[in-house]
């Protein structure tokens, strides 16, 4: 952890950035440092100057953005930070957004040492990120952290109805992160999981008794 509370190190140089808070909730992105400095998702628009100066407190300039839907907490600030960091931008087929995009992407295509995953059901064009090798996913909203519905941290749940387009498609497609296998789950909302990520998944959606 860094002394900025707002900053995390929640796994070796993946940062989870605080943009906004109220007294029952929050909301972040994440910045992964390495080869190619990497923003996930982009806050509100009127957080750019809350990521940018967590990026300047951690001496990362961030070269690339990736985007996992197009929720205005995910993709608000988007045309902000890629005025403001000159980024590569990434944003799934079928996502609009107020900026002309460098990259288009669906289902198995690699960003870098992302594979993305659709898992759609929080919205149609949903996607995860998962780097198999470094053992740590991106769920973006495809699950909330436990903590989010009133339970102990470090486990998973689903949005509720009142988040999702459609909840049966969002419980069905989670089917398909069980082929990976990763430490930490990351989210955005709720604590994100940093033990037995993928272990606790699968868990959820093979419960005992499951038909």
């Amino acid at each position: 952890m860094t002394s900025d509370q707002t900053i995390v190190e929640i796994a070796p140089d993946v940062y989870d950035i605080t943009v906004k808070e109220s007294p029952d909730a929050r909301w972040r992105v994440f910045l992964f440092d390495g080869e190619t400095p990497t923003l996930v998702d982009a806050g509100f628009e009127d957080t750019v100057d809350a990521v940018a100066a967590a990026a300047d407190d951690l001496g990362v300039t961030p070269k690339r953005i990736i985007v996992t839907h197009g929720d205005p907490d995910h993709v608000g600030g988007l045309a902000g930070l890629t005025e403001r960091f000159d980024l590569e931008t990434w944003v799934p087929e079928g996502v609009e957004v107020d900026v002309d995009v460098d990259h288009r992407f669906g289902d198995g295509d690699r960003i870098g040492p992302f594979t993305a995953v659709h898992v759609p059901g929080h919205t149609d064009a949903h996607h995860a990120l998962v780097d198999e090798p470094n053992g740590i996913a991106v769920i973006g909203d495809a699950l909330f952290g436990s903590d989010a519905r009133g339970l102990p941290a470090g486990h998973f749940v689903l949005p509720t109805a009142h988040y999702s387009a459609d909840l049966a498609t969002a419980d069905e497609s989670l089917d398909r992160l069980l082929a990976f296998d990763f430490d930490v789950g990351l989210v955005y909302h709720g604590s994100s999981v940093t033990e037995n990520a993928s272990e606790k998944i699968a868990a959820f959606v093979e419960f005992g008794g499951k038909r």
